[in-house]
């Protein structure tokens, strides 16, 4: 049974850690997107994408 209690006690450090180095990244900027934003402009038209226009349907009979 302490077994289970030093397992538990590992992988909530770890899980701290892992945490931890997460906050230090994100506080650094290691997931900040510095290139889609200079790329967008160039690939606007696509992103836009054209509203289908009303055609008049008519009965033929």
């Amino acid at each position: 049974m302490s077994v289970i209690y030093i397992l538990l006690a590992i992988s909530i450090v770890v899980a701290v850690g892992f945490f931890i180095a997460f906050i230090v990244a994100v506080k650094s900027g290691q997931f900040d997107d510095s290139y889609t934003p200079s790329v967008r402009m160039l690939f606007e038209d696509e992103l836009v994408k054209e509203k289908p226009k009303k055609s008049v349907l008519t009965n033929k009979d």
